[in-house]
């Protein structure tokens, strides 16, 4: 029998952006600006059911956009992915920060040919796996859910958890320039 996979995806923008000074999603990239740009990548990947990860003040989110809260406030990415997983209807949740701006949607399409039923993909370099550009299948809710209730808001202890459940691909040399992240002014 041969399962399909249904994706699901959400836009990680809830940062405070600290380090930036202003709200990263808004500053512009190209013709666009980032939320907009990843927004349109997570479609160019062959999403369709998109959420934006925002918090209730952030007051720029266009109307009528799907939003996603996060499971507990203050608790970084895992929150936002964790109401995703919670909300989505797809198999798989594809995930992207906004802060990401040279991601490219090859990386998503090399991810999907990774996973399988009950089995995201997530690359990984130095050691370190990438989460905030990576695929989570549905059945990581729970335990999402459970290391929030924790206070275990570490994404790389919550990926290496996730045993076979997680399959990692080692980020290539041409590959490294889409992980480049905007955490502050002129970087």
């Amino acid at each position: 029998m041969i399962h399909a996979l249904h994706y699901s995806a959400v836009l990680l923008a809830g940062g405070r952006s600290t380090r930036m000074g202003c709200d990263k999603a808004l500053l512009p990239v190209g013709e666009a600006v980032l939320w907009q740009r990843q927004w349109d990548l997570l479609a160019a990947a062959g999403v369709a059911d998109r959420w934006l990860s925002v918090r209730e003040e952030q007051l720029w989110v266009p109307d009528g956009l799907p939003v996603v809260r996060d499971v507990l406030a203050s608790a970084g990415p895992l929150g936002g992915i964790a109401a995703a997983l919670e909300k989505m209807r797809g198999t798989h949740l594809l995930v992207l920060a906004v802060d990401l701006p040279c991601m490219d949607a090859a990386w998503f399409e090399k991810l999907m040919a990774l996973c399988a039923p009950g089995v995201g993909a997530v690359g990984r370099r130095d050691g370190f796996y990438e989460p905030l550009a990576a695929i989570y299948p549905r059945e990581l809710a729970r335990d999402a859910v459970a290391r929030l209730i924790r206070g275990e808001y570490a994404l790389q202890r919550f990926i290496a958890a996730a045993g076979d459940a997680m399959r990692t691909v080692e980020i290539n040399a041409e590959e490294v320039a889409w992980f480049a992240n905007w955490n502050e002014p002129g970087v």
